[in-house]
């Protein structure tokens, strides 16, 4: 397939993707010659262009050097200081070179710093401070490790990662997560495991049941740190750490791929002056992702989208939509199209969830529809394509989306499906990442006039809902009223009606009003 790249593309803000083209044209069938990932440039020969067995573009000699790019060419896991039991967990992990950031945090951590990491997606961030973990902790302590996740899945993913890790030590990994009984949980901490995962809620759940303590918890981390201190998490956070001993008794490290101006400020109040390593220099995003945006209608996106599933047969594609009622509708559509889809979101009971988390670290689905439930930090081998169905609200979001494929050096595929309303966060996502986003022709897909019954939508692809003026008259409290209620002056008063003459000239002080009907009596 040749992509075209769109040589008048705008960078600036009061331009950038404004107006996507209206028609929406896509993908003709693949050639055997070219490849199927839709990244290469147009006219490259054949050899270069064949996928690999999970539908991922072939290595390029530019995607060999990116990826020789994230390992440290001058480091290897002996001489980070791990001992010898954490050594032999790393080689059975089929781990021989440690990436950028694992070679510069690790021995941070070794040292006692507090550390403030910022990588790029896939780069090994977990084992970069799971190692460290491992061989900082005591066998006879319980609880000494706490380390904080905002999903479930990417809970259980850390917990599952330091316990292969440590397989050959007897430090061990127990992972607290909402959306399971809390009697197995609970035996599970009885076992006094050394490192204890989980997320925020359940983790001070536990707490406040006096089934967990953090009076000797001397390792911190939070993962996913910008998600972490966010709004809706921070109380949360704010509250468990002051349960942990101070910061001059304890070590705090926190790692994302995203980390803004903001949110290091405050990360820096739980630190105890924190040595800051960032490895994500110039473009937040892995050169390793071959990223194309798609200008398209909306009401044409599930077309194309089904459209690029059945054209490009990838070997494991994530769709990436905003909200939950979308992640259900497309996974029907699709399912009812012939393509087997798999929904996830947040609403979905936490067996569900685990069954297809299992599922896509098993290789065995082909499409999943997800929430960003699925953003933070999923690492599941053979991701070939990730499409951003609607783009993220917030341009990290992207980075992290995207970050589901070419992890650990392996080239992947990230498509986004731009409508004319949503160019505007298309340019503010190249801002962040600091790349340009380039635009895919689809010559032979033709875009449909717009349906009658269609309602617009905004960025976000919520419905624009407008609300009719009412011609009923207005609500009125008749408390209120009688309150504000005016005497009329003394001659607009008919005197005949009140004995003796004596008109009152206001109204008493004191009134019921009528009996008012009270709860519970």
């Amino acid at each position: 397939m040749n992509n075209e790249t769109n040589p008048d593309h705008p960078q600036s803000h009061d331009q950038g993707h404004a107006h996507p083209a209206p028609e929406a044209q896509t993908v003709p069938p693949a050639a055997p010659a070219e490849h199927p990932g839709g990244a290469s440039a147009a006219g490259e020969a054949a050899p270069e262009s064949l996928p690999d067995a999970h539908g991922r573009p072939a290595m390029t000699p530019e995607m060999k050097k990116a990826a020789g790019e994230i390992f440290d060419p001058n480091s290897t896991f002996e001489s980070l200081g791990l001992r010898s039991s954490v050594l032999k967990g790393v080689q059975t992990a089929g781990f021989t070179k440690p990436t950028s950031i694992q070679a510069r945090l690790i021995p941070a951590i070794l040292n006692g710093h507090d550390v403030l990491g910022q990588a790029k997606t896939g780069t090994g961030k977990t084992a970069a401070f799971g190692l460290p973990l491992v061989h900082l902790c005591n066998k006879d302590e319980p609880f000494q490790g706490l380390v904080l996740a905002p999903t479930r899945e990417l809970a259980i993913q850390i917990s599952q990662e330091i316990n292969e890790l440590a397989r050959f030590t007897p430090i061990r990994a127990t992972t607290i997560y909402g959306g399971q009984a809390i009697p197995p949980q609970a035996k599970s901490l009885s076992r006094h495991s050394q490192i204890i995962v989980g997320t925020p809620g359940r983790i001070m759940d536990m707490h406040e049941r006096r089934l967990l303590n953090f009076s000797q918890t001397r390792f911190v981390v939070l993962d996913e740190v910008d998600r972490m201190l966010d709004i809706g998490f921070r109380e949360d956070i704010r509250r468990i750490l002051d349960l942990c001993p101070p910061i001059e008794r304890r070590q705090t490290i926190m790692v994302s791929a995203t980390i803004s101006v903001e949110i290091e400020k405050l990360a820096r109040r739980y630190m105890r002056e924190p040595e800051k390593i960032v490895t994500s220099s110039g473009s937040l995003t892995v050169s390793l992702v071959e990223q194309h945006y798609l200008a398209v209608q909306p009401w044409d996106k599930r077309r194309l989208l089904l459209h690029l599933v059945k054209h490009e047969e990838p070997a494991l594609t994530i769709v990436f939509c905003r909200l939950k009622r979308t992640v259900d509708e497309l996974t029907r559509f699709l399912n009812e199209n012939g393509i087997a889809a798999h929904a996830m979101h947040g609403d979905m009971r936490q067996g569900k969830r685990n069954q297809v988390m299992e599922a896509l670290k098993g290789g065995k689905l082909e499409v999943l529809i997800a929430s960003d439930l699925a953003s933070r930090g999923i690492d599941a081998e053979g991701v070939s394509h990730v499409i951003n169905y609607d783009l993220p609200e917030d341009p990290d979001l992207y980075v992290h989306r995207i970050g589901r494929t070419a992890r650990a050096g392996r080239g992947g595929i990230a498509w986004a499906l731009v409508t004319p309303a949503q160019g505007e966060l298309l340019t503010q996502i190249e801002n962040l990442i600091n790349a340009e986003i380039p635009k895919m022709e689809y010559p032979d897909f033709i875009a449909s006039p717009k349906p009658e019954r269609w309602r617009d939508v905004d960025a976000g692809g919520r419905p624009v809902v407008e609300i009719a003026p009412s011609d009923k008259a207005p609500k009125v409290n008749r408390i209120a009223a009688a309150a504000a209620k005016d005497v009329p002056p003394p001659e607009q008063v008919d005197t005949t009606k009140f004995p003796g003459g004596i008109v009152p000239t206001k109204l008493p002080p004191k009134r019921l009003f009528g009996k008012l009907p009270t709860r519970g009596r």
